[in-house]
């Protein structure tokens, strides 16, 4: 059986997340083999296994740094908050139900089970699990039905480093906070991680020895905080982004692409490689100024589209959506949104909402239907058409037709569109055991003019494709091509590289390593 190492936070966005992927590349560089684990994470931001099971982004982005393939039993239970009807309960990959918040208490026993499977089976196939804790193992109101925070560092016999975000202030008070509401279960803790420190070291030298005098238990770390990591953000804290977009201006013109904010938006991390595209200015707005200006206007994927789809009516982003492709502007709709680019949606069985049906923005020639089956499942495509994305050739400065590799990507999405659609030939793949097959080709997409809309997350992902969309738009706006083009993947390993030398640089791993038992 595997050992363990539990990091848990004193609260939400502490930085969890980042320092357990972080762990994971520094202890897989040591040879260890390493595998990721939460118990339950409440997430939008989720993404598709091989198998077709769907786990919180934050694991994936976890297992990548741990070098191995992300599977389901790294995040058995994941919550998907979907508005008045609750939060869908996706168990060991697969929906399992949608419950408000006491119906989901009353029924923790099924979700503890799922906890301890997928633990125990992750247990025999590595030597270490790094755990994830979620919010505070503090919550008092909460304790009782913990699966995710001290429960499970009980069950797996895991040491636990507690992480604070010293940003939001009151650092050590959450500390000390936290180590008293626990009372016995504090015993767990071996040690604490500052996070997010700006500043004179020498300033919270006097606070380190005062936490390790009244607690017994030491900081074996203080990290700093980090601007811009490159790499996915926890669910609903990325979208700070909103009042400080990330932008970058280099020489020779700039893109600006506006993600139209949503209540429930969701993997809102399937424009990361965009904004780390030299040339793009990306925000997150709600403002009809910034829609209407555009030279792209996103409209992203969402948890609940009918509700979403009816504020942006009430806002009169509809209209503004509606201008802005009017002007040329390009407009595209992933997953969610490109529901809502369509002419209606039906929801006979009032699946997200109480209105059975709704007339949609309209751009796109295609209507969608709510059922009850999720697709959720790996994908390879290929445009039908690649001749309205152009590229630059380095070999005689032209602009050419796209040509590149299958596209790679997933989907999540309740639903089935129909109508013009055929932007994409799309193979879904089917793994079952060691087993790999597809399915298809079968339509995926649709295109009018300058408005298209796809349900393949993580299709910006994709180098040649990315760079064609980019590159069709500097053509339209008469700017000069870009000479090079970035590479995704690469970015993210290093991202991950450098995430993983702050950790190592500023904690203290001989204390980390003796803890783990390795």
């Amino acid at each position: 059986m595997a050992k363990a190492l539990m990091v848990q936070g004193t609260g939400s966005g502490a930085g969890k997340s980042l320092v357990v992927a972080a762990l994971c590349r520094i202890f897989r560089d040591m040879g260890a083999r390493v595998a990721p684990f939460k118990g339950q994470n409440m997430a939008l931001n989720s993404y598709i296994t091989l198998d077709g099971g769907e786990i919180g982004r934050a694991q994936a982005l976890q297992a990548e740094a741990s070098r191995i393939e992300p599977t389901v039993d790294m995040n058995p239970v994941l919550l998907k908050v979907s508005g008045e009807t609750g939060s869908q309960v996706i168990i060991q990959g697969k929906v399992f139900c949608t419950m408000k918040a006491q119906e989901y208490y009353a029924s923790k026993a099924r979700a503890w089970d799922a906890v301890k499977q997928s633990y125990d089976r992750l247990s025999e196939k590595y030597e270490l699990i790094i755990m994830e804790g979620a919010g505070s193992p503090a919550e008092i109101n909460l304790m009782n039905s913990d699966i995710v925070n001290m429960s499970a560092a009980k069950y797996a016999k895991a040491p636990v480093i507690l992480v604070g975000d010293i940003d939001k202030g009151g650092v050590f008070a959450s500390l000390y906070g936290t180590v008293k509401l626990l009372g016995r279960d504090s015993r767990y803790i071996k040690g604490f991680v500052i996070n997010k420190f700006r500043g004179d070291p020498e300033i919270l030298r006097p606070g380190l020895e005062m936490i390790r005098e009244r607690t017994g238990k030491a900081v074996i770390g203080v990290l700093p905080y980090i601007n811009d990591i490159s790499l996915p953000e926890e669910d609903g804290l990325a979208l700070q982004k909103q009042s400080s977009p990330i932008r970058r201006r280099p020489s020779g013109g700039v893109i600006k692409i506006v993600v139209v904010g949503l209540r429930y938006i969701s993997n809102f991390t399937d424009f990361d490689p965009l904004a780390c595209e030299p040339g793009v200015e990306i925000i997150f707005s709600q403002n009809p100024s910034d829609i209407e200006n555009a030279d792209l206007v996103i409209l992203p994927g969402t948890k609940n589209t009918v509700k979403d789809l009816l504020m942006l009516r009430e806002k009169g982003l509809d209209e503004s959506i509606k201008r802005a492709y009017s002007r040329g502007v390009q407009v595209m709709g992933m997953c969610g949104g490109f529901q809502m680019l369509g002419k209606r949606i039906v929801d006979p069985h009032c699946i997200e909402s109480s209105h059975g049906e709704i007339e949609g923005i309209g751009l796109l020639d295609v209507e969608t239907s709510f059922q009850h089956e999720k697709t959720t499942c790996r994908v390879e495509a290929e445009l039908a058409d690649s001749s309205w994305l152009m590229v630059h050739s380095n070999k005689n400065n032209a602009l050419s037709s796209v040509s590149y590799e299958p596209l790679r990507g997933y989907e999540i999405h309740m639903g089935t569109s129909s109508g013009n659609i055929g932007l994409f030939k799309v193979k879904r793949l089917l793994q079952t055991g060691d087993r790999v097959s597809y399915e298809g080709p079968v339509p995926d997409g649709s295109k009018n003019g300058n408005c298209w809309g796809t349900y393949l997350h993580g299709i910006f992902e994709n180098d040649a494709f990315r760079h064609g969309i980019l590159e069709s738009i500097r053509k339209q706006k008469g700017l000069s091509p870009l000479t090079s083009a970035l590479n995704y993947g690469e970015v993210k390993e290093k991202a991950i590289d450098h995430l993983a030398g702050i950790v190592r640089e500023n904690i203290d791993m001989d204390f980390v390593r003796r803890i783990s038992g390795l």
